[in-house]
């Protein structure tokens, strides 16, 4: 039997401790326990990397990691403030005149410190907790998952809903930050 191609991307205490949510009892705390994983597991992705988080996958993509900090700091935004809780908080890094200022609006890094990569990435992580801390708080506090907003594209959702698309939406893009990650320093993992 041949072992892996490449260890393990062991990132610390930590990542061990993202999947030790509930496997059974109610559906809430399923839910935001395997959301709760999600979130855990992009952090883990990211973990350790300073300028490299802006570095881009392939010409012409803008994807990199940090923009997708931003992008999901701005669903997170989107879901939780703008329809459940029926909030006006505009994004923090896309608009209508710049939909994909998540992504474009990281500068990929050059030559120099990187002092404005980091101060971007400072920013990022700070806006991203700032939502997932919300979220978190909005989904403890609601009644039941049956509360329901308005969604201009999905039109009437529940906090059930919302909750199984975001957990799509971290499974998704932390797809493409175990590549992203790779291709930066060649870790891979869980």
């Amino acid at each position: 039997m041949t072992g892996r191609r490449a260890e393990l991307f062991a990132g610390g205490p930590a990542s061990g401790e993202r999947f030790a949510g509930p496997a059974t009892g109610d559906e809430r705390s399923i839910l935001t326990g395997v959301l709760e994983a999600q979130r855990a597991t992009l952090e883990l992705k990211c973990s350790g990397l300073g300028a490299e988080l802006a570095l881009r996958s392939v010409e012409p993509s803008t994807l990199s990691l940090l923009g997708l900090v931003r992008h999901l700091a701005d669903v997170e935004r989107r879901w939780f403030r703008n329809v459940l809780a029926g909030q006006e908080a505009p994004a923090l890094f896309s608009s209508e005149a710049d939909p994909d200022g998540d992504f474009d609006g990281v500068a990929a890094p050059g030559p120099g410190p990187g002092a404005d990569t980091a101060d971007a990435a400072r920013a990022a992580w700070e806006a991203w907790r700032a939502e997932a801390a919300f979220a978190r708080a909005f989904a403890a506090d609601a009644p039941d998952l049956d509360v329901e907003g308005d969604d201009v594209w999905r039109g009437r959702v529940s906090l059930r809903w919302v909750l199984v698309h975001m957990i799509e939406e971290y499974a998704r893009h932390n797809g493409h930050a175990d590549l992203l990650r790779e291709r930066i320093d060649g870790a891979i993992g869980l």
